[in-house]
């Protein structure tokens, strides 16, 4: 029984060996053949250089003529809105307030206004690039606020003008002059319904 339990124990013993031994021995890796070269690169013909650009022809902007009273009906929102019946105020630095200036402009608006009492209008205050994006947008809400109080005060109805505030996001002017931040401090009229 013993020489049976040695054999078997040196059985498994040389089993285990062999098994090892196997899992000891290096593989070698598979290798794949390498893709041949790219081929040598073509000259190309030579090319002729790109004819110069042509130079570019701006339109020639007409100025529209007044607005009369028969043609108004006949003109869509955007026909009235390029030919600016509605004259845009200015303001002073970091100001609200009407001048004896805005206050002429303001008061022609109100006749066109008067003579068009359909219209619904939106005033857009614009503010100059100088201050915050926050402080720019309340500064054009007093300015659009101030000019619409003033409509009112000339009798137009309050609920004909909207207001809105674009601070200083829409530059009539980009240059960053005292000339060009003159331009840009204003009160934009757009009728938006007639």
């Amino acid at each position: 029984m013993r020489i049976r339990w040695a054999l078997s124990g040196l059985f498994i013993l040389v089993t285990l060996l062999a098994l090892s031994a196997g899992a000891c021995t290096k593989k070698t890796p598979v290798t794949r053949p390498l893709p041949p070269p790219p081929p040598p690169p073509v000259a190309a013909a030579p090319t002729k250089p790109p004819a110069p650009a042509e130079p570019v022809k701006e339109p020639v902007v007409v100025p529209a003529a007044p607005i009369t009273e028969d043609k108004v009906g006949a003109m869509t929102l955007d026909d009235i809105n390029r030919s600016s019946p509605l004259k845009p105020v200015f303001f002073g630095y970091d100001s609200a307030d009407i001048s004896s200036d805005a206050q002429r402009i303001l008061d022609a608006n109100a006749d066109v206004l008067k003579k068009n009492s359909t219209w619904v209008i939106t005033v857009e205050g614009h503010c100059d690039e100088r201050g915050t994006a926050e402080y720019n947008l309340a500064l054009g809400e007093r300015r659009a606020g101030a000019a619409r109080a003033y409509l009112v005060s000339l009798g137009i109805a309050g609920d004909r003008i909207r207001t809105v505030s674009y601070g200083k996001e829409f530059p009539f002017d980009p240059a960053h002059t005292e000339e060009a931040w003159a331009k840009n401090r204003r009160g934009h009229f757009v009728v938006t319904q007639k």
